[in-house]
Formats: structure tokens, C-alpha cells, sequence
């Protein structure tokens, strides 16, 4: 497939931070890989480079934050010979690929959700992407009803299920002056709470709880963007225990 102008557009919801959504590569050196690396979203792209280091083609470019929120965003890559539009959830950048060559020259097959071991350095070290995807449209092809319907040659469908299952976690939002109240459990020897959490504020009280028959409490905040644990304990010598991280 040598293409002059490509239209790749898809939706996407996950909860992981690392994952393939979409890869194609060709016998020339070109590629195209649209990943999610540390929540963020990065296209690669390589038109083509010389064996001679005189033109050198790959293109890499990063949009977006925090895309782990298992909302649905979307991604719309428009090109045109060296032109490109990304555009992520309605927010587009435009950018112009590097090198001289115009065309994507790609082979036969291209993958979404992952990609397949080549036995090149680029394959073997990146996650398949784990969650949910729809409206995958590739240059006019709809390729999420055309997989539905097993019209795609050749293909290969490893464990995908046309549904998108729901996280079970149900996430709690906080304002300045809002708290979550839950009762202890007395004459228990352990306490163990654990939660995921995340902020823009740099300063902020995440837990408090009292130990009973006034033994102490147990405080967790953030402090300049650091976690600290303070314990105190009211019958030791050395009644507070502090860990920052």
C-alpha cells in the first residue's frame, strides 16, 4: 500500500497508561505507529530515509494527558504527502514530517490494538493496548464493522469481544471543603487502607483516622506534590513515625 494521503480515525477508552493502538510498517523502512506512552498519546512516522543518514524521516510527535481516565477520547489523523493533522478529542496540531519522500509505503498488513513481533528492536519492547476502541475507520475503510462481520483477509483476531466491559472501581471527586466519613474497626491490631488518587493541587489531606483508647493517628497528605505518612503513637518514646515519598 504506497499512499499519498491517509485518513485514520478511531475512539478510544482505557485505564492503562502504556498500549499499541495502531501500527503499520513496510519492507522499505516506513512505519506508523500511534501508541499511548505514559498517558499521553505519541504518533511515529517514518516516510522514508536514505541508506546514506542524508535524509532521515522519523517524525515523532506527542498530544494529550492523562488519557488513562477510561473516557472515550478520539483521534483524527489527516495526511497529505508530508502535512499532517492530528487531531485529539477536537484539539488538532498540525505538523510537517521530516525527510524529503512523500509517499507511505506500508506492506499488506496493519495492525490495531497491537502490533506483531518483527524481530526488529521496535516490536518486542511495546504493550498491546488493553480496553476498548470503536469507529475505527482506515482511509474510507470501516474496519470495526468489517471485523464485526469477519470480512477482513487476511486477519487475525486474537480475544476481542464486540462489547466494552466497565471497570468495577467507582471513582470519587473531592472539592476544597468536601470529605468521606467511614466508620473504624475497633479492637482490630491492623489497619491497611489503600487507594488510587490524582490531583493538580500540589498540598492536600488524602487520610486521617484516630486510633482507639487515644493510642494515636495516622495521617496521609500531600506536600509539595510529595506523599507523606505520619504516624503517631502516644505510649512510645519515639511517638512519631514520618515517611515521604
Amino acid at each position: 500500500m504506497k499512499t499519498l494521503k491517509d485518513v485514520i480515525s478511531l475512539k478510544f477508552k482505557t485505564s492503562e497508561s502504556e498500549g499499541v493502538i495502531f501500527h503499520g510498517e513496510g519492507q522499505q523502512g516506513d512505519y506508523i505507529t500511534l501508541e499511548l506512552k505514559k498517558a499521553k498519546l505519541v504518533l511515529n512516522l517514518n516516510l522514508g530515509s536514505n541508506q546514506l543518514g542524508s535524509i532521515f524521516g522519523h517524525t515523532s510527535v506527542t498530544t494529550g494527558s492523562l488519557l488513562d481516565d477510561h473516557h472515550w477520547h478520539s483521534i483524527i489523523i489527516e495526511r497529505h504527502g508530508r502535512n499532517i493533522n492530528l487531531t485529539l478529542d477536537r484539539h488538532m496540531q498540525h505538523f510537517k514530517t521530516n525527510g524529503e519522500f512523500d509517499y507511505l509505503d506500508l506492506d499488506y498488513e496493519i495492525t490495531f490494538g497491537g502490533m506483531p513481533f518483527s524481530g526488529k528492536p521496535s516490536s518486542n519492547s511495546r504493550k498491546n493496548f488493553k480496553g476498548c476502541m470503536e469507529s475505527i475507520n482506515y482511509n474510507g475503510n470501516n474496519i470495526t464493522d468489517l471485523a464485526k462481520r469477519k470480512k477482513l483477509e487476511p486477519s487475525n483476531v486474537g480475544n476481542l469481544s464486540f462489547s466494552c466491559v466497565e471497570p468495577h472501581t467507582v471513582p470519587v471527586f473531592f472539592n476544597a471543603t468536601s470529605y468521606l466519613e467511614v466508620p473504624g474497626r475497633p479492637s482490630q491490631d491492623l489497619f491497611s487502607v489503600s487507594f488510587l488518587f490524582r490531583t493538580w493541587n500540589p498540598n492536600g489531606l488524602l487520610l486521617f483516622s484516630n486510633f482507639a483508647d487515644d493510642l494515636g493517628n495516622v495521617e496521609i497528605d500531600i506536600n509539595e506534590g510529595k506523599v507523606s505518612v505520619h504516624i503517631n503513637v502516644t505510649q512510645v518514646k519515639k511517638n512519631r513515625i514520618d515517611i515521604s515519598s
